[in-house]
């Protein structure tokens, strides 16, 4: 069976790559959709954030990662996918899943959402914090994987060179004119 887990990944943490390694092994197939959102300010480009997710991802061969500019809804329509994943730290994020299943099922009555909790160890990583700590030099090692943290401290002026340099890779984008 084939499932969709979306998510901005600005940046991808150990938290992102515990849901992905749990959801690659229940599915016989995981599409990680990167939203590349207009609206949305990220730290990490998408050709970035592609390059991290590919290193995070290489350990699992039914793993595909694709980019996406429109409905969620949309991307599962044309991939013939009925589940989307989520991941849930806390009551709060679940709410939040809860309401956005429920979107998901007006637009689309076939899409099934699959809430998985977070491995206690992971509870606390959430990339709008880690980024925060790491804007501080503060050590983030613990929560991301060491290519995002040097991509990290390169990003906020550390010495080190960001992990992904000039990547020419396949994107799939939402809207194309094929």
């Amino acid at each position: 069976m084939k499932a969709v887990l979306p998510g901005s990944f600005d940046p991808p943490t150990l938290g992102h790559g515990n849901l992905i390694e749990r959801a690659a092994g229940i599915f016989d197939k995981l599409l990680v959709v990167i939203a590349d959102n207009r609206q949305k300010s990220c730290l990490f480009s998408t050709e970035e954030r592609v390059c991290m997710l590919k290193e995070l991802v290489r350990p699992f061969s039914n793993v595909e990662i694709f980019v996406w500019d429109s409905l969620i809804a949309d991307f599962m329509k044309q991939h013939n996918a009925r589940l989307l994943v989520r991941g849930a730290r806390n009551s709060i994020d679940f709410a939040y899943e809860f309401e956005l299943s429920l979107m998901y099922k007006a637009i689309d009555p076939t899409i099934e959402t699959i809430v998985i909790p977070a491995d206690p160890h992971y509870f606390a990583s959430r990339s709008s914090s880690i980024k925060e700590l790491a804007s501080f030099h503060g050590d983030v090692s613990s929560m991301t994987p060491p290519f995002v943290a040097r991509a990290l401290k390169a990003r906020y002026g550390g010495n080190d060179a960001p992990p992904c340099g000039a990547v020419n890779l396949h994107l799939q984008w939402g809207k194309t004119n094929e």
